[in-house]
């Protein structure tokens, strides 16, 4: 019975939705039958007892209070005062009080439990219930019946709409709550959605500018060193244009791998697409700048421990980063790269020689790279650095040149994996 209440609700409120007028209609056709119920009400009378003699003004004030619940959407307080008053003045004419005869009340009683709140719905159910208890017992409609009937008929009928009218209030406040929860939900996903979008542009972005920048600063250096040499040592020279080709095609290799991240459908997760680099490619990667130039030496302290994935590129990315910075600031410097495995982290050091102009320029940069100028170096290995829970520090030294350290955590959390990969 209740599912088949809740349905026919439901199908008044899609009528409701659909037709604007639908709801007066509703009302109108509602009023009208409350007019007959209240009509019918006053024609009954126990047996062998006379209806009482009041003429038709009591009838005619009947259903005209009928009509008053038209706006018990507005009103709702006076309209249950006005119908409760006029059908407590017909019981206390000798009416038998009947369902038949509290058909408007009990109406009105059922609006008031389903638009206020319950503090007032306790207060104007009791004050109506008591004042019609009153008046029931000392009616002379009721003379011959016994008390106990007199007082349980009445309340019996008016707990009725008042428990009906609390159900159909507890059903709205549940419906506009799931909505509101769907709507939360819709506007969580929305924004969830966007930052995903976000965090993938910015990690995109930060491959891209790892990338490009490392790849032209070495091919730059290739350049100018092959044609510095280009008629003093024509072997040498000709040794580092092979070798950039070699960097131009790793490049090209690198900017489709990333870009195909774009570019995956159908195809099977990593198909066709160049596994991400790590320290394995430490050796080629020194040897790239070697090749332009570039003093680089490597040592590392510690027993050297696996790396999860994302460790792995990001330890490889910042030190290609500050490499590409020393080859664009201080290519005629020693450069050193240092590796310490502790227990819980591993401590990346690139560090170069530079004089105090070299450090002036290495500081320019650093600000730059912070974002005062427009430069995403540095910014991009702090982001990738913090993006698995590690830190990075980037500054001159006091003895001259720059230095920049990172510590990374060599088991980052599940999450934060998941993010950096």
């Amino acid at each position: 019975m209740n599912s088949s209440l809740e349905r026919y609700t439901e199908r008044v409120e899609q009528y409701a939705s659909r037709f604007p007028r639908f709801p007066r209609f509703v009302d109108v056709t509602m009023v009208l039958a409350l007019i007959g119920c209240a009509f019918f009400g006053t024609q009954l009378s126990l047996p062998g007892e006379n209806r009482p003699d009041t003429g038709k003004s009591l009838e005619i004030l009947l259903g005209l209070s009928c009509f008053v619940l038209l706006k018990y959407r507005t009103h709702t307080h006076t309209v249950v005062v006005v119908v409760a008053g006029v059908t407590i003045a017909a019981i206390a004419r000798g009416y038998l009080l009947t369902p038949m005869l509290l058909a408007p009340l009990l109406a009105a009683m059922y609006w008031l439990a389903v638009l206020c709140d319950r503090r007032t719905v306790r207060l104007y159910a009791l004050v109506a219930t008591v004042a019609l208890l009153t008046v029931n017992l000392f009616s002379d409609g009721m003379r011959d019946l016994s008390p106990v009937l007199t007082v349980i008929g009445p309340v019996f009928w008016m707990a009725l709409p008042l428990v009906g009218g609390s159900l159909a209030r507890l059903r709205r406040d549940y419906l506009e709550a799931v909505k509101s929860r769907a709507e939360h939900a819709e506007r969580t996903r929305e924004e969830e959605a966007r930052l995903r979008v976000t965090e993938e542009r910015m990690r995109i972005a930060r491959e891209l500018h790892d990338v490009v920048a490392h790849h032209l600063a070495l091919a730059n250096a290739q350049a100018g060193t092959a044609a510095h040499l280009s008629r003093s040592n024509p072997e040498q020279s000709r040794k580092i244009l092979d070798d950039l080709a070699g960097t131009t095609s790793s490049a090209l290799r690198e900017l489709k791998a990333t870009l195909g991240l774009l570019r995956q459908d159908d195809r099977p997760k990593g198909e066709g697409l160049e596994p991400a680099p790590g320290l394995a490619r430490l050796p080629e990667l020194i040897d790239s700048y070697r090749s332009a130039g570039l003093e680089v030496v490597v040592h590392q302290e510690g027993v050297r421990r696996p790396l999860t994935p994302g460790v792995d590129l990001t330890a490889y990315r910042i030190v290609q980063e500050a490499l590409t910075n020393v080859a664009k600031h201080a290519p005629e410097r020693a450069t050193h790269v240092g590796f310490t495995y502790a227990d819980s982290r591993l401590l990346i050091t690139v560090s170069n020689d530079g004089p105090a102009t070299a450090t002036a320029t290495a500081t320019a940069t650093a600000t730059a790279g912070n974002g005062a100028s427009g430069g995403f170096g540095l910014r991009g290995m702090r982001e990738r650095a913090q993006s698995i829970g590690g830190d990075l520090c980037a500054g001159p030294r006091p003895e001259g040149g720059f230095e920049v350290t990172t510590a990374l955590p060599l088991q980052p959390s599940a999450a934060v994996e998941g993010e950096s990969a």
